[in-house]
């Protein structure tokens, strides 16, 4: 049975064979730790094998993971920058905007890719058992990738503009870590939505757009009313976003009560995102 957890028991037999029976999980978040953590070797597997595909047979190779973030950059710089005149807490906007683009563009990766993974492992999910929750967390991973090579430009762009390494660098892997569990939370959802509503593949491109400009990529939270900043913060690329800034270019947004926000939807994300694929988990083999 699909969405089930396996248990080992030895079963008499003349030869003393070990069988494993396939039990029904229970719980209220029915979510077995611990049998993850044993198929971490197919985690690593699937995620190896995302990355391998997204490079093989292109002509630039990894040069796409830097040109999309530098192209939008030089866009945004020329009409938000020059033209309208966004303020950029004292920061020249280009890195500015590079800033909050390279986790924006971690976290569109990764949401679309995990939205897609049920749907595109629908061979694998008919043929063999293993815990479902695996398809969605591997897709979350290879976009780590990119998000490392675009990394190194802003360091780059970091010396250009006389822009100093500080000990804020220090949060940035838990403001990465905010991104990625943001996108596994809503990937959890869109992924077991688009089984059995495969709508939810073509809206996911205009969710991830719509959300881009609901986030603080080529704007200030500050622009914002002071009173209308910590409600911002339910949404989580908020914190991400502005942690990424305050950690590299020393801005005025040190982690706070919008952080805190952003974190707490985060957590409620992954717990209503779990309970939800695990609940649809028993129909994927069947729909797909």
């Amino acid at each position: 049975m699909i969405g089930e957890c396996m248990a080992e028991a030895e079963i008499s037999s003349p030869n003393q064979e070990m069988i494993t029976v396939i039990e029904p999980s229970r719980g209220w978040l029915r979510v077995n730790f611990r049998e993850l953590w044993d198929y971490r070797e197919l985690l690593f597997f699937l995620s190896w094998r995302d990355i391998s595909v997204r490079y093989k047979q292109t002509v630039m190779g990894m040069a796409w993971a830097i040109i999309q973030p530098l192209l939008s950059m030089v866009i945004f710089s020329i009409f938000f920058g020059n033209l309208a005149k966004i303020p950029s807490d004292d920061v020249p906007y280009p890195i500015f905007s590079y800033a909050a683009l390279l986790p924006w563009q971690y976290f569109s990766s990764a949401m679309s890719a995990s939205g897609r993974s049920m749907v595109g492992s629908g061979k694998l999910l008919t043929k063999v058992y293993f815990p479902r929750l695996i398809i969605p967390l591997a897709a979350v991973l290879p976009p780590i990738v990119d998000f490392a090579i675009a990394f190194v430009i802003l360091i780059g762009l970091m010396i250009f503009y006389g822009v100093a390494i500080t000990w804020r660098l220090l949060w940035l892997p838990l403001f990465l870590l905010l991104a990625l569990a943001t996108a596994l939370g809503v990937g959890l959802w869109l992924s077991a939505m688009n089984v059995r509503y495969r709508d939810i593949g073509y809206v996911i491109p205009f969710l991830a757009q719509f959300w881009m400009y609901a986030s603080p990529v080529v704007y200030p939270t500050s622009m914002l009313p002071e009173r209308y900043q910590l409600l911002y913060g339910l949404n989580p690329m908020t914190g991400v976003i502005e942690g990424f800034r305050w950690a590299l270019l020393g801005t005025n947004t040190p982690p706070g009560p919008i952080t805190l926000v952003s974190a707490g939807v985060v957590v409620l994300l992954i717990i209503s995102g779990m309970m939800y694929f695990r609940r649809m988990e028993d129909s994927f083999a069947d729909i797909i």
